[in-house]
């Protein structure tokens, strides 16, 4: 069946918008990213990203972020869930979650990318002057840690007046938080709001276990406490152990496993660093032990890592 032609013509009309608006958003981003790989702005949270070519699907992890990409496309596997978001989608990683991803991209239309990083802080007083008084806490089950959302207008130019500033240092300085703050407000009016608010509201389970993520974090070279975790959570030990794997799909173990093994890999491909020393730096007692739980989860041993 033929489509009318006034319809033709508003379908061709808003195409055309949607592909002008993206191919603005890579001239922002292209000049920001020197190479492959993140690399950071002039604004403390917010890096851009570029791949010029396709990226087998491998475990990575993301901080707490909202990721805008501009040109290009990503898969993320988390559990069942497949997840994708190219060109004109964002994803809202409320908990930095371990999963598989995989990078789609060519030399001549690279993958161009910009992410936000969540401060809790910032959205905390966001949902206080929004007047949004925390309801019922939702069932645990019913939030994602990760989700794939369209960029609507709204949004749109919100990444494009961030985008503009990146280019001015002195823009970036005093104009910027203003700029990341009005990102999350967007998103706060979003259709994923539900899980951001969730991150703030301080009797919630989410934002709980949130805060003993951020305590693994910056202490996951150190031996686990399931006790001094619970504690940040403020729940009983057999509480938080089910309520952090129904959030990460993972048990704390687990979860700490996957970390260090991640960082490591950091510290073999970024910093150039020795096996024996990453194994030391991210807490692990025995090389040996690390070379095998490493190859178990990426499918190459360190070695090899660090000699590619």
């Amino acid at each position: 069946m033929m489509l009318s032609s006034p319809f033709c013509e508003i379908f061709v009309m808003l195409l055309t918008r949607h592909l002008d608006a993206n191919a603005a958003l890579v001239t922002l981003i292209e000049p920001l990213t020197p190479c492959d790989g993140f690399s950071p702005t002039n604004l403390p949270g917010v890096q851009v990203l570029r791949a010029s070519c396709d990226v087998a699907r491998g475990p990575q992890i993301y901080e707490p972020s909202l990721m805008i990409v501009a040109q290009g496309s990503k898969v993320a596997y988390l559990g069942p869930r497949t997840l994708e978001y190219g060109a004109g989608h964002y994803l809202i990683q409320a908990m930095p979650v371990p999963f598989e991803c995989e990078t789609f991209a060519m030399p001549n239309a690279p993958l161009l990318g910009v992410t936000v990083g969540i401060d809790r802080v910032v959205l905390g007083e966001l949902v206080m002057a929004m007047g949004i008084r925390p309801g019922p806490p939702p069932a645990a089950q019913t939030l994602e840690s990760m989700s794939s959302v369209v960029l609507d207008d709204a949004m749109r130019g919100c990444v494009e007046r961030l985008l503009q500033c990146l280019h001015d240092p002195l823009e970036s300085r005093i104009m910027g938080p203003a700029r990341v703050r009005e990102l999350l407000f967007t998103a706060l009016r979003g259709p994923q709001a539900d899980v951001l608010r969730a991150l703030v509201e301080q009797q919630g389970q989410f934002s709980r276990i949130a805060t003993s993520l951020n305590h693994l974090h910056a202490h996951y070279a150190e031996p686990l406490n399931i006790e001094t975790l619970a504690g940040y959570a403020n729940m009983s030990a057999s509480t938080f152990h089910e309520h952090f794997k129904r959030c990460t799909l993972l048990s704390p173990v687990q979860y700490l496993k996957r970390l260090r093994l991640l960082k490591a890999q950091q510290l073999l491909l970024v910093e150039g660093m020795g096996v024996a020393q990453a194994a030391h730096r991210v807490g692990y007692q025995s090389t040996s032990q690390f070379s095998r739980e490493y190859k178990r989860y990426f499918e190459r041993s360190p070695g090899d890592e660090r000699a590619a």
